[in-house]
């Protein structure tokens, strides 16, 4: 009788084995090592004299059960944790690659020539008076001969007469000068203008400086060319009784879409010591100097520093963790459902052995 039901058994156990062998080639090397601890374990439940006779402690089975799914839940909440640094890692690498995206950085480089195009100059001198306007080199002005009387000038200028962009009812009328372009040689221009300053509480001249004269003489509509040339740049002024000595700096910026043009200016200011008659002295002068400031050009250009790539290979590398980790999960509760249900079978196996 005896023979007949530890034959019994070992066929059903062969068959256990036969049904878990898809399980064991899926599995790693940790879950071939439990399989045959159980097998161990089903083989010694399955002859209930023999553990009998060998007096092994049924706590001891128990204890090693115990441990063992201990172990199995704490590794399942490892790779849970694992999991969620894997996923807290593609939502930043996410996030990091939208805000470079969104907010590129600005990279500065400074270009050296040897020629600017000439910039256009637009005075708006109102009843101030134009007296002379001359190019110089090396930074050297003559002499003032006979100032604040009418000289001959060799600059090349146009008036302009249009309705501001802001205020259409306001009439202005603008005097375009040609600007330096020789920087090697230090080219400038020096202009002087005579004013009645009886005539008002205030003397100055506003002037705006924009990127190409040749844009002003090339454009079919002059007015509309000035309009939006006062919409785009700024507006300086300098004073009478003075001369400003103004330093340029073109600066071009490269957006997403578009390209801008601005000037930058250091202005330095010294007083005229007027020594014509007092009965001339009624005319306040006015003088200003324009200059290229040095041979270098800045260009300001936006880039974006997100590259889509390492962002991709880092989603690649987070994608697999979470693949191989959901994978083991999926083996792990299979390895626990096969434990549990063997562990049955050896109870069912003791019930019946005893009954």
């Amino acid at each position: 009788m005896l023979r007949k039901e530890n034959s019994r058994s070992y066929k059903e156990f062969s068959d256990d084995d036969d049904d878990d062998e898809e399980g064991k080639n899926q599995s790693a090397g940790f879950f071939e090592d439990a399989t045959e601890d159980l097998e161990n374990e089903d083989h010694n439940g399955s002859i209930s004299q023999e553990d009998d006779i060998s007096g092994v402690n049924p706590s001891m089975k128990f204890n090693k059960a115990c441990l063992k799914n201990v172990f199995t839940v704490v590794l399942i909440f490892v790779y849970l944790l694992l999991t969620a640094v894997a996923a807290f890692l593609a939502y930043q690498t996410i996030s990091d690659f939208m805000v470079k995206l969104n907010h590129p950085v600005m990279s500065v480089t400074y270009k050296e020539v040897d020629t600017f195009a000439p910039p256009g100059i637009a005075l708006y001198p109102g009843k101030a008076q134009l007296l002379s306007c001359r190019h110089h080199d090396h930074d050297y002005i003559p002499p003032l001969v006979d100032p604040g009387k009418p000289q001959k000038g060799d600059c090349i200028f146009k008036e302009v007469t249009y309705f501001g962009p802001f205020t259409n009812q306001t009439e202005k009328k603008a005097l375009v000068v040609r600007g330096p372009s020789d920087v090697r040689n230090k080219e400038l221009i020096f202009m002087q203008f005579s004013h009645n300053e009886t005539e008002e509480d205030f003397s100055a001249i506003t002037y705006m400086l924009f990127a190409k004269f040749s844009d002003f003489t090339d454009s079919t509509n002059k007015s509309e060319f000035m309009r939006d040339c006062e919409r785009n740049y700024s507006m300086w002024t300098f004073s009478g009784g003075f001369r400003t000595w103004v330093k340029m700096s073109l600066v071009k910026t490269s957006g997403k879409s578009s390209e801008s043009v601005e000037f930058r200016q250091e202005s330095a200011v010294v007083k005229f010591n007027d020594k014509r008659p007092e009965s001339e002295k009624t005319n306040q002068l006015f003088f200003a100097v324009f200059e290229w400031r040095d041979p270098y050009m800045q260009e300001i250009r936006l880039i974006v520093t997100a590259n889509p790539w390492s962002s991709a290979a880092i989603l690649c590398g987070v994608f697999m963790a979470l693949f191989k980790a959901a994978n083991f999960a999926k083996l792990t509760i299979r390895w626990i459902i096969r434990m549990r249900k063997r562990l049955l079978r050896n109870k069912e196996r003791e019930l019946n052995q005893v009954s």
